[in-house]
């Protein structure tokens, strides 16, 4: 008895990413797969103390204390509606060029569905806003314009300092000690 061979799976080609598709203030946005470490349901977050708006707050993971955004309030001044498909994303995020990833929270409204394309797809939009860095190009597809968030870029100085300061005083420390 002679099997037929199986075909091999369709593979994507070489250049296509895989994005995380969610929304915020009414807006889609896209993060690249790769930077996210895990997708949970909103969690209780414990609050910081006169920190700004759209910092949700932090909660206790795999015995790590993680910082966690809303984008939504970050972008727009509007916080994430509270449903079903909302989640708490876990990214690895880089506070300094030398420093081992982080994890880094950030609540996202309809974080259900993914996009695999090719990301020369995104294309400058022709602005430039100092205060949002952390939106690149675009996508257009059949349901508007996709625009691509960059981890790396979400958090200034002065918020990297509020979300991260015992890991920047622990690095300062160990490099004094040698």
């Amino acid at each position: 008895m002679t099997q037929a061979p199986t075909p091999a799976r369709a593979q994507a080609p070489a250049t296509s990413k895989l994005f995380l598709v969610f929304q915020a203030g009414g807006q889609r946005f896209a993060l690249a797969a790769v930077e996210v470490s895990e997708v949970l349901p909103v969690l209780p977050l414990k609050p910081i103390a006169r920190a700004p708006t759209w910092v949700a707050g932090v909660f206790a993971h795999r015995g790590q204390v993680v910082p966690v955004i809303d984008i939504g309030a970050l972008a727009f001044d509007q916080p994430a509606t509270p449903r079903t498909s909302t989640r708490l994303v876990l990214v690895h995020y880089r506070g300094q060029p030398d420093q081992p990833d982080a994890l880094l929270g950030l609540i996202l409204e309809q974080a259900t569905n993914t996009l695999r394309c090719n990301p020369a797809e995104f294309k400058a939009y022709g602005l430039d806003n100092p205060d949002a860095r952390y939106l690149g190009p675009v996508r257009e597809d059949a349901e508007g314009l996709l625009q691509w968030v960059g981890v790396q870029d979400l958090l200034d100085d002065r918020a990297r300092a509020l979300l991260y300061a015992p890991a920047l005083a622990a690095s300062v420390a160990e490099e004094g000690s040698r």
